[in-house]
């Protein structure tokens, strides 16, 4: 292990012993704000400690093994040359494991998201895919026990969307979601297709953290315009007889979102201005993708929303993941919302350019 992060480890483990003998001090129990933000950061080192005694433990068991295996002949030397082995591989990946622990953490990981959907390039079948990445998503945040919220929708003409937009809260959502903005091609033979020739289409997905707060992003009154109108689709009588739909523009940027889930204008006003928010922070953090690393770019894009990152075709069972060369021949699976196999290697992959390029 590096000195610089054997340092940093002792510092957080000095840190650790500290919090949780401040965590026994009646004036810090009697002061319950400090006292759970305390116990949340206790929480927080601990994972790290962890990991840190079992790499010290090791440590300690490798010197025994190694001093059995230098004095020992015979079986006794063969077993300690079988533990230095399997020893190694652990600290080897404890080692990794507390690297990644102390890399910056994204302030956005653990927001909820808005998720849109827009079908692009394709006509009625584009719109027909963008419905296929709703359900794909919808499926997903069921596995990971989120919640979704519809928060504007405009179908296609046989199905699916035009666009769609989605707010889903759950655990740490924006952290596993970050990596699915951009295009999303598909290939496949549409239902109209007579002659059974495969048709490419596309649709692109934007995932923008939600501002938990107003004041973390102000926007003055006078640089908005915000229109009702009824609102479309299903939704009952009541929603489609009254102006409750709710459009607000941003004059500056001419950045436009609508909200039409629901009965009540006010709870639409406060959704649609939190979209908002969360879409101008977007466009505010594309701007700046050019004086962010490469290897950021080659995992998250541009920020044109341009970019190819994945392909599904259809008449392979295939789904292609371009930022890592990597293919999974289960579609069916994915689309059902087993994301998961290409999210968690993609995650794996922005973990190791940032090691690459870590200063520990």
């Amino acid at each position: 292990m590096k000195d610089s992060l054997r340092k940093k480890l002792d510092e957080i483990y000095s840190k650790h012993q500290d919090i949780e003998n401040s965590l026994s001090d009646q004036n810090i129990i009697n002061d319950m704000d400090k006292y759970k933000n305390l116990s949340v950061e206790y929480a927080r080192l601990e994972l790290i400690i962890k990991d840190y005694k079992k790499y010290l433990a090791n440590e300690e068991t490798l010197k025994e093994s190694e001093e059995i295996s230098k004095t020992e002949i015979g079986d006794l030397k063969k077993l300690a040359d079988e533990e230095i082995k399997q020893i190694k591989e652990e600290i080897l990946q404890l080692e990794k494991n507390l690297e990644i622990s102390l890399l910056p953490e994204d302030p956005n990981d653990k927001s909820n998201v808005f998720l849109e959907i827009r079908a692009g390039t394709g006509g009625l079948e584009a719109a027909i895919f963008a419905g296929n990445l709703y359900k794909m998503y919808c499926r997903f945040a069921e596995r990971q026990n989120w919640e979704v919220e519809l928060l504007s929708e405009n179908e296609g003409d046989k199905g699916g969307y035009k666009l769609v937009i989605i707010k889903i809260s759950g655990d740490r959502a924006f952290s596993k979601l970050k990596f699915e903005s951009g295009a999303h091609r598909v290939q496949r033979v549409p239902e109209t297709e007579s002659q059974g020739r495969v048709h490419t289409s596309a649709a692109t997905v934007a995932v923008m953290p939600e501002v938990e707060e107003i004041e973390d992003f102000k926007i003055s009154p006078d640089e908005l315009r915000i229109d009702t109108f009824r609102a479309s689709g299903a939704g009952g009588q009541h929603v489609n007889k009254t102006d409750s739909a709710i459009r607000i523009t941003h004059l500056p940027t001419g950045v436009a979102v609508e909200c039409q889930d629901g009965r009540s204008q006010h709870k639409n006003k406060a959704k649609a201005m939190s979209l908002l928010q969360a879409k101008l922070l977007d466009t505010e953090r594309s701007k700046q993708m050019d004086e962010q690393s490469q290897m950021r770019k080659k995992l998250v894009g541009t920020g044109d929303r341009s970019d190819r990152i994945r392909t599904y075709n259809f008449p392979q069972g295939r789904v292609t993941d371009h930022r890592i060369n990597l293919t999974i021949y289960n579609l069916e699976d994915f689309l059902d919302g087993n994301l998961l196999v290409i999210t968690t290697p993609l995650i794996s992959e922005y973990q190791a350019d940032l090691l690459a390029n870590n200063e520990i």
